[in-house]
C-alpha cells in the first residue's frame, strides 16, 4: 500500500511512463492521446497529424486504458513498484518494458470496445492498417468505419424489430431516383416540379429531423403548402414501397438505426455497454441525425472524442451542421479542448495565405496554423483571357513540372463545380497529359456491372423489385415490357412483390402466356439461391455469370465496346476477393453488397496511379497533393452566386477555399478568367474576394493585366500578349475591365523566345530519354511546348525552357 503522497508520485511517474512511449507527437497531440476519459474536442486543423492523433489515442486505450489519465492507484502497487517505475522515467531500458508495462495498465479497452467512425472508406481502412502495424492482429476487432457501415452492422442484428428482414437490400442514389420517377408517374405529377433530386433532397431533410412519411404529411398540411403535401406523399409512397422491398436508402441506414436505439432500450443499452469509447472525425460535417446516433452510443460511459475543424466544415447542402462542433462544450459538461495547430502538409506561404483567407469568417473558434516548413513559392494567381487560356495554362505549368521531374500524379486541379472540367480534359488530351476525374463514372455504376450486382442483390433479397425488373429479360429471354408491367401491376394492387407474383403467374390469366418463360427464369434464380448457400463467393459468381448467360450475351456481340463490358463483368470478381481478405465479420454475399453500397468517389482514388487528379473542392477534402491548381476562382462561380448577400452561404464558400488551399504541399495556383461560357453563356468575371483575401505579398501575379491595373472602362489600344509581372496591390473588385485579345501566334516551327538553338526538325539528346528529333514547336507566352520523338522512351511533350537544361543538340 502506498500513502498519499506516494500515490501522487505513483500517477505523475505512471503518466510520465507512458508519455515515453509517444515521444514521436508534439505537445498538444500527446496530450490529445493520453486524454482518454470523458468527453473531448479535438479541433485539428488541416494537415495537423489527426489521424497520427487517433491513432496513437487507440493504442494508448488499448495498452494502458485509464492510465494515462487517471488519479486511481490499483491496491497491489508497493512502494518498490514506485522506485521502479521512477527509476524508468529517468533512465528507461528496453529490457525492463514489459514491467513498466504492468505497472502502467489500468483497465485497458478490449478492442471490440472502442468505436472509431471516419467519413470514407478510404479513411476507414488507412486507420485499421495503421492500427495493425502498431498493435497487431488484435486491431483488426476495432469497429473503425464510417457511420454508414457502422449502422449497417447494427441493423444486421436488430432489424427484424422495425419490420424487416436481415437480408435488406441497400438502395444507392440511382435506385432511389428510380422509385421517385415510378411515384412521381403514378401520381401523374410533372416530373420537372417533382424532379427525382429535389424530391429526394425533400426526403432527406425529413429524415434528418426525425420525420416520418405520416410526420412529414401532417406537417405540411398544417403548413397548407400545397405542394409540400404532394412532396410528403411522395415520402409515404416511397416509404411503403422501401418497405414492401425490404430495401433501405442512405438516408434510412442512419435513420432507422437511431430510431433502433430510441425505441427499444435493450438494444440501446446492448451498445451503450458495449462501446467504452466513441470517437468521431469530421465532426464538423454531421448532421442531426449523425449527432444523435453518436450521443446516444456514447450514453453509457460519456467517453467521447470527437475531431473536427469548423474551418473545414464544408457539407452545408447535405444537411450538416457546423453548430455540432461549436456549441460541443454546451451539450457536454466538463468536455477538455485541444487544439492542433502545427501543420505538417504545407509550406508557410501556402499556410499564412489560407489563415488570411479563413480569418474573414466570424462563425469560428478561432485557432491559427503554423509550420515549421520552409516559406516555399508564393501563391501563383493567373488571370486568363478566358476559359480556353486558362484550361492551356493549367496543362502547361503540368508539363513544366513533369519535365522538372515531378510525376503526374503530384499534380491535382480542383473545381467548384463538374461543369468546369470540360476545358481542362480537352486541353490535357491535345497535350497528352494522362488525368482522372474523381466523381466520373464510378466502376460500380457502369451499366453492365450494376446488372450484375441486380443479380447478386435479388439473390440475397427476394424481394427487391427494383433489382428483380433490372435482370428479368436481362440478357432478353422473350419476358416482354408489358409482362413486367402486367406482374408489376398485380404486385401493386394485391401488396406482394414482384418475386411472389411471377413465380406463380399460372395464377393470373394475364400472365398465363408468359408463365413458362418467367417459370424458367424463376427456377434460374431458385438454384442461384442455392449455389449462393453452398459455394464460396467467387466460385458462386462465376456461376451467376454463366447461368445467366449475361457473358456469352457480350461475347456474341464482338464489338470493342462489349469486349469492354465483358472486361468489367469480370473484373466485379478482383472486387469480391478484395472483400474476402479484408472483411472484419464472417464475409458474406450480404456483407459484399453492404460493402459496394457504400462505396465513395474518394474510396476509388488509387494515389498511386501515375496521372493527374482532377475533382471537385468537396471531393477533394482529406487529400494532399505537392501541386494544386484552384480553377475559376471568380465572383458568381466561387463563390457561387447563391452565396452573395447570404452571410452563412458566403462564410461556407470561405471554408470551402480554405479547405482546397490547404490541399496542397508545396505550390498552389490560383486562377480566374475575364470571360467564361458556362452552360452556354459567356459571362464577364470578377475575381473572386477571396483572391483579395490573400495579403499581396504572398501573391504573384501573371496573365493579364489584374483589374483594376487601367482606368475604369479603358480599352487597350492594341492587342495584347498575356503580361507576366508582379504587382503591388491585391486584386480589386472594381469594374469589370474589357477583354484582352490574345497575340498572333508565330508559326509552329518557329524557336521559342527562349530556346535558344532548338527548333523542329533538331535532332537533340536529352540526359534523361536519350536522343530524339523535335517534331514540333508550340509558343506559348514566354515558353514553348516541343514535342520530341525519342528513339527509347516515344514521344514526349516537354515545356522548352525547363527541358533545354537537361537536352543539348547533337
Amino acid at each position: 500500500m502506498l500513502n498519499t503522497q506516494e500515490e501522487l508520485r505513483f500517477c505523475k511517474a505512471r503518466r510520465a511512463a507512458i508519455e515515453l512511449e509517444f515521444g514521436n507527437l508534439n505537445p498538444e497531440q500527446r496530450k490529445a492521446a493520453l486524454a482518454t476519459e470523458g468527453p473531448l474536442l479535438l479541433l485539428a486543423g488541416a494537415g495537423s497529424g489527426k489521424t497520427t492523433v487517433l491513432i496513437h489515442r487507440i493504442a494508448n486505450l488499448m495498452k494502458y486504458g485509464r492510465g494515462s489519465d487517471s488519479n486511481e492507484v490499483p491496491a497491489w502497487v508497493t512502494p518498490e513498484d514506485l522506485a521502479f517505475l521512477e527509476e524508468y522515467v529517468a533512465r528507461p531500458d528496453p529490457e525492463k518494458k514489459g514491467e513498466q508495462e504492468r505497472l502502467c495498465r489500468l483497465d485497458p479497452a478490449v478492442p471490440w470496445s472502442i468505436l472509431a467512425i471516419t467519413f470514407t472508406n478510404k479513411a476507414a481502412g488507412e486507420l485499421k492498417e495503421r492500427l495493425e502495424r502498431m498493435l497487431g492482429p488484435a486491431a483488426n476487432d476495432v469497429w473503425a468505419s464510417t457511420f454508414h457501415s457502422a449502422c449497417v452492422r447494427i441493423l444486421r442484428r436488430d432489424i427484424d424489430r422495425l419490420g424487416f428482414t436481415s437480408s435488406f437490400t441497400i438502395y444507392d442514389t440511382a435506385d432511389s431516383e428510380r422509385v421517385i420517377k415510378d411515384i412521381v408517374k403514378d401520381f401523374n405529377l410533372d416530373d420537372k416540379t417533382f424532379s427525382a433530386r429535389t424530391v429526394l433532397g425533400y426526403l432527406s431533410r425529413a429524415k434528418d429531423a426525425m420525420l416520418s412519411g405520416a410526420d412529414y404529411l401532417a406537417q405540411c398540411e398544417k403548413a397548407g403548402d400545397f405542394r409540400l403535401v404532394k412532396m410528403a406523399k411522395i415520402y409515404v409512397e416511397y416509404e411503403r414501397r422501401l418497405k414492401e422491398a425490404n430495401a433501405l436508402d442512405f438516408d434510412d441506414i442512419i435513420l432507422d438505426t437511431v430510431r433502433l436505439l430510441q425505441r427499444f432500450e435493450e438494444v440501446r443499452t446492448y451498445y451503450q455497454k458495449k462501446f467504452r469509447y466513441v470517437l468521431i472525425d469530421e465532426y464538423q460535417d454531421t448532421n442531426n441525425l449523425q449527432y444523435l446516433l453518436a450521443s446516444t452510443l456514447a450514453g453509457g460511459y460519456e467517453n467521447i472524442c470527437v475531431v473536427g475543424d469548423d474551418d473545414q466544415s464544408i457539407y452545408r447542402f447535405r444537411g450538416a451542421t457546423i453548430e455540432n462542433i461549436l456549441s460541443f462544450e454546451s451539450q457536454y459538461k466538463g468536455a477538455r479542448v485541444i487544439r492542433l495547430e502545427q501543420n505538417y502538409r504545407s509550406t508557410k506561404n501556402i499556410l499564412e495565405a489560407s489563415n488570411a483567407v479563413i480569418k474573414n469568417n466570424e462563425g469560428r473558434k478561432g485557432k491559427e496554423l503554423w509550420t515549421q516548413h520552409e516559406e516555399g513559392e508564393k501563391i501563383q494567381c493567373y488571370t486568363a483571357m478566358n476559359e480556353h487560356d486558362e484550361a492551356q495554362y493549367v496543362a502547361a505549368q503540368i508539363l513544366a513540372g513533369f519535365s522538372a521531374g515531378r510525376s503526374w500524379k503530384d499534380h491535382a486541379v480542383l473545381y467548384r463545380m463538374n461543369a468546369q472540367s470540360n476545358q481542362i480534359e480537352q486541353a490535357f488530351k491535345r497535350n497528352g497529359i494522362p488525368y482522372r476525374i474523381i466523381g466520373g463514372i464510378r466502376f460500380f455504376d457502369r451499366a453492365e456491372v450494376k446488372d450484375m450486382l441486380a443479380y447478386l442483390s435479388a439473390v440475397n433479397n427476394p424481394g427487391d423489385d427494383l433489382r428483380l425488373s433490372r435482370i428479368i429479360n436481362n440478357p432478353p429471354r422473350g419476358i416482354g415490357a408489358t409482362t413486367v408491367d402486367r406482374a408489376q401491376n398485380i404486385a401493386q394492387a394485391e401488396g406482394r412483390s414482384l418475386w411472389e407474383v411471377i413465380s406463380h403467374a399460372k395464377d393470373w390469366p394475364e400472365l398465363q402466356k408468359a408463365a413458362p418463360k418467367l417459370g424458367q427464369f424463376v427456377e434460374l434464380m431458385d438454384d442461384l439461391r442455392k449455389l449462393s448457400r453452398e459455394l464460396p463467393l467467387p466460385a458462386f459468381y462465376e456461376e451467376v455469370v454463366a447461368r445467366t448467360g449475361y457473358a456469352v450475351m457480350l461475347e456474341q456481340k464482338k464489338t470493342i465496346e462489349d469486349r469492354t463490358r465483358l472486361e468489367n463483368v469480370r473484373e466485379l470478381a478482383t472486387s469480391i476477393q478484395n472483400y474476402l481478405d479484408n472483411a472484419v465479420e464472417e464475409p458474406s454475399l450480404a456483407g459484399f453488397l453492404d460493402e459496394i453500397a457504400l462505396y465513395t468517389d474518394i474510396d476509388s482514388h488509387d494515389s498511386g496511379e501515375d496521372c493527374v487528379v482532377m475533382m471537385t473542392m468537396h471531393s477533394a477534402k482529406g487529400l494532399e497533393f505537392p501541386v494544386v491548381f484552384v480553377v475559376g476562382v471568380e465572383e458568381g462561380i466561387f463563390p457561387g452566386i447563391r452565396a452573395i448577400g447570404e452571410p452563412e452561404e458566403m462564410e461556407e464558400e470561405r471554408r470551402l477555399c480554405y479547405v482546397a488551399m490547404t490541399r496542397a504541399k508545396e505550390k498552389l495556383y490560383m486562377t480566374c478568367a475575364s470571360q467564361r461560357m458556362l452552360f452556354g453563356r459567356t459571362n464577364s468575371n470578377r475575381p473572386s474576394r477571396f483572391l483579395g483575401e490573400i495579403p499581396p505579398e504572398l501573391v504573384e501575379k501573371s496573365g493579364r493585366l489584374p483589374y483594376g491595373e487601367r482606368g475604369e472602362g479603358e480599352r487597350p489600344a492594341r492587342k495584347t500578349a498575356p503580361v507576366r509581372r508582379t504587382f503591388d496591390h491585391g486584386f480589386s473588385l472594381g469594374h469589370t475591365a474589357p477583354t484582352a485579345q490574345p497575340a498572333a501566334a508565330p508559326a509552329a516551327n518557329q524557336a521559342a523566345p527562349s530556346g535558344g538553338a532548338f527548333r523542329m526538325g533538331d535532332t537533340v539528346r536529352h540526359k534523361a530519354f536519350g536522343q530524339g528529333l523535335i517534331t514540333k514547336v508550340t509558343p506559348m507566352g514566354g515558353d514553348a511546348l516541343v514535342e520530341i520523338a525519342f528513339d527509347s522512351v516515344g514521344t514526349k511533350k516537354l515545356m522548352l525552357k525547363s527541358a533545354s537544361q537537361y537536352m543539348t543538340k547533337v
